[in-house]
């Protein structure tokens, strides 16, 4: 089921192609009917009331009652963000190329001769081996966000700015020191996210940071599509394919298969020794080919971005030369 939040409450997505308000009935409680993370909490019995009220609705009533989807904005407000990096192709051409563009003379020549003469990935691109041991995350700020639709400032700190195509998630229920198998129970339901980036400030801090490289390059908005669909309609997110649009011009593609690491050792790593609750969000990170770092091809003021997810849905802005921070979108509590 796909679902967004409008002013008046949850809309889904009918068979027709119409948007339809879901009716606090019920499963549906007034409350699950009018907010995302609480829909997505009542788990199999709320999902199985919507798709009840869904097949009573004829095509023609579809029509009749349906609601603007334009309408929609962040489909909830996050409790927590935190964003994981799980692909090693991206790892390692992100990192090449950010010491091409921004790492200083003579690294980048030693480091293209030395792929160039022995065919092997420079040593040091390559993730540590705590990459695979145990899941890596940052934690995002959650309330820098972003709606579908809504303009992009560029931040006054970088000239790189960047974007990337990420498959994210919601919880729905609490977790504490989870096991895996707990924990992949949790997830409610998965969205497109948008992890900007300033590239320039990324390699500044790789070089210079004590925090590492997410200290200014990543702190200072995110974007969420309105989009929200149901865990049934994800059976495995390693098979997921998505692309990016530039002013409707195809830039990149990819698929999220070959994660080092799955939902639940994610949330198992992220919950222990603390509590989760539902509305934290849960990012798995950059498709590997899906930002403009890999491909060194780099968005510009007035250029319009669109990340998509097949089954989901896009997630697009603009980036606007007169835009500042404050435009940054809030939901309604």
């Amino acid at each position: 089921m796909k679902l967004r939040r409008v002013p008046e409450g949850l809309i889904a997505e009918h068979r027709s192609g119409n948007w339809v308000p879901l009716q606090a009935e019920g499963e549906l409680s007034a409350e699950r009917a009018g907010e995302m993370v609480a829909f997505l909490a009542g788990g199999d019995a709320t999902r199985a009331a919507a798709e009840e009220q869904l097949a009573g609705i004829d095509d023609d009533r579809a029509e009749s009652i349906a609601v603007d989807p334009g309408t929609a904005g962040l489909p909830f407000q996050p409790r927590s963000m935190r964003a994981f990096m799980l692909w090693e192709d991206h790892v390692i051409a992100s990192s090449r190329m950010l010491v091409k563009r921004f790492f200083p003379p003579p690294v980048p020549k030693i480091v293209e001769g030395f792929e160039k003469v022995t065919g092997k990935t420079f040593p040091k691109l390559k993730p540590n081996a705590r990459f695979y041991e145990k899941p890596t995350f940052y934690v995002a700020n959650h309330a820098a966000l972003l709606a579908d639709d809504d303009p992009m400032w560029w931040p006054s700190h970088t000239e790189w700015l960047d974007f990337e195509l990420e498959l994210a998630y919601v919880l729905a229920k609490p977790l504490a020191d989870a096991t895996p198998e707990e924990a992949r129970e949790a997830v409610g339901g998965w969205f497109v996210l948008n992890d900007w980036s300033a590239r320039d400030v990324q390699a500044a801090d790789a070089r210079e940071s004590i925090f590492g490289p997410v200290v200014k390059s990543k702190t200072f908005a995110n974007s969420i599509g309105s989009d929200v669909v149901t865990v049934d309609e994800v059976p495995d997110w390693t098979r997921m394919s998505g692309r990016v649009h530039v002013d409707g011009e195809l830039w990149c593609e990819g698929s999220t298969a070959g994660p080092a690491h799955d939902v639940g050792e994610q949330l198992a790593f992220a919950s222990a020794g603390e509590r989760l609750e539902p509305g934290d969000v849960i990012s798995t990170g950059t498709i590997p080919g899906c930002c403009g770092l890999e491909i060194d091809r780099w968005i510009q003021p007035g250029q319009t971005v669109e990340l998509e997810i097949d089954g989901i849905g896009t997630l697009t802005n603009r980036i606007d030369p007169d835009a500042v921070p404050a435009n940054a979108t809030v939901a309604a509590a």
